[in-house]
């Protein structure tokens, strides 16, 4: 069966339901809801390939057109405020204190976009499989048999490889009712590279990895992905495939809050400036030696600066999201992906001081190889293709405008995702060794279990046996510190700050 589009569908609840239904929002670039032509940046069979010198550099913020706030729509006033952050206004503020309110805005902004909820018109859903499982295949088909068996007319994408598979046994659920027939579709990677906008939902089943293929997939615009944990690493997976139906019923009807996770554009080029390939990254960057036996030295640059000489194994660069991944492994630190960052990890430094290091993620990082380094080095994108960048090749990172949003299971989703994986932070409490006991001892003990004095105690309450003697404090001083401070603090010579601890 061939892939059909959607039709055209009204707006639904806060939330614009097509690109085609009304204008893009005020507050997200027009061009968002264009149909991406991906074909001069990525081939059919690989998300890298040659690029002409005529490409973008970068690119307006663009997200799905199913996230578009419709709320920002129907009040324009708000809206102009948040056109103001790109106004030229912004560089010639008149004060210091209105900079600072509008940075402050900038962060209750990105406070509630957590907070916001999605109402999706979903009329067509995605199912993106773990690869070379066929366990899950089955589970596919079950997922597949609920989505067909609900009230609304959904169209269910699932992978081509299934459509002649004898475990999801496509024929038979064609048989089985007529809104099968004309609600399962098939999908390939050509298709849905090239018509992100079909897709209302994706779903994902697998582990991080399978999440990493949808990012590699959608290389401009990404609908919102929900990830069922079927893998053997779930930092991205939150749901629990045993509740889907409660899952998916409480999306379809009340909508989802989705997390913007920041992606790298990646864009390498030769030492003429001849444009190679370009990558958007969800985890990292990672610039290696590859199979040379020699240390790579690589030049970092931050906005046409240069930062330092790294000499390495590699250098990582790595998204909050990747955070938890290659990085975390190479010692560099966990980041929240609600923090905008950029994490700079080497790879075995040889000099012990190179640490990590968190950068802004306005900044523009360059890795070029020098023209004096011994050897060439090698750069992979989320752990999947590999480019050799030779003498003088460079790599630029910066954010990209194309987020990947993934539907947040609860408020502390990231931190119960740490807990479970990394068992951060988990230690068992002190247990009384009554076990060791014999019965005889162990009934001594239970005798005098309810007493709350210790026979062994070495606070400080005792001290007063051994004498203060030595201790004693002489002078004219009080003995006890002062905390009332009423000092005053000289921020600027026309301010005075008094610090009142009442």
């Amino acid at each position: 069966m061939n892939p059909q589009s959607i039709p055209p569908r009204r707006v639904s609840g806060s939330i614009m339901a097509n690109s085609h239904a009304a204008s893009p929002s005020p507050i997200v670039s027009p061009t968002a809801a264009r149909p991406i032509d991906t074909e001069a940046s990525f081939s059919p069979h690989g998300t890298i390939s040659p690029l002409t010198s005529s490409s973008p550099v970068s690119a307006p913020p663009m997200i799905h057109n199913k996230l578009y706030c419709e709320q920002a729509r129907s009040k324009p006033k708000k809206a102009s405020a948040t056109l103001k952050l790109s106004d030229p206004e912004l560089k010639t503020v008149r004060s210091h204190a209105e900079l600072a309110q509008t940075a402050n805005g900038v962060r209750m902004l990105a406070k509630n976009l957590t907070r916001a909820t999605i109402q999706l018109d979903v009329r067509s859903i995605m199912i993106v499989t773990k690869a070379k499982d066929n366990s899950l295949v089955v589970l596919t088909r079950e997922l597949v048999e609920w989505l067909l068996g609900q009230s609304r007319d959904i169209a269910v994408y699932v992978d081509k490889g299934l459509e002649k598979s004898k475990r999801f046994n496509a024929r038979e659920i064609f048989e089985s009712s007529e809104k099968a027939q004309r609600n399962l579709r098939f999908w390939d990677k050509q298709f849905a590279m090239r018509n992100p906008e079909i897709f209302d939902l994706v779903l994902t089943l697998g582990g991080d990895g399978t999440v990493l293929y949808v990012s590699n997939l959608f290389q401009r615009i990404v609908p919102p992905v929900i990830s069922f944990a079927l893998g053997s690493l779930g930092f991205l997976t939150n749901f629990q495939f045993e509740e889907f139906p409660k899952h998916m019923v409480k999306v379809l009807e009340r909508g989802v809050r989705a997390n913007l996770r920041m992606r790298f554009t990646c864009r390498v080029h030769h030492a003429d400036g001849r444009l190679v390939s370009e990558q958007q990254v969800l985890n990292e960057l990672v610039v290696d030696r590859g199979p040379s036996p020699y240390v790579t030295q690589l030049e970092l640059y931050g906005d046409g600066s240069l930062l330092t000489v790294a000499q390495a194994d590699g250098l990582i660069i790595a998204t909050p999201t990747g955070s938890t991944a290659y990085s975390l492994s190479a010692g560099g630190s966990l980041v929240h992906p609600g923090v905008s960052a950029i994490s700079v990890t080497p790879i075995c430094p040889h000099t012990l001081s190179f640490r990590p290091i968190l950068l802004p993620d306005g900044m523009v990082l360059k890795v070029r190889v020098p023209l004096t380094s011994r050897s060439t080095a090698w750069a992979s994108f989320d752990g999947k293709e590999r480019l050799e960048l030779k003498r003088g090749d460079y790599v630029t990172i910066r954010a990209s405008p194309y987020p990947f949003p993934t539907v947040i299971s609860s408020k502390t989703e990231y931190i119960d995702s740490v807990s479970r994986n990394l068992h951060w932070n988990v230690r068992d409490s002190q247990k009384p060794f009554t076990h060791l006991l014999s019965a005889k001892n162990k009934q001594l003990f239970e005798g005098g279990h309810g007493d709350a004095q210790f026979d062994i105690d070495y606070s400080d309450e005792n001290d007063d046996e051994l004498g203060t003697a030595d201790t004693e404090i002489t002078g004219s001083e009080p003995s006890e510190v002062e905390y009332d401070d009423d000092r005053p603090c000289f921020a600027h010579p026309n301010a005075k700050i008094t610090l009142d601890h009442q």
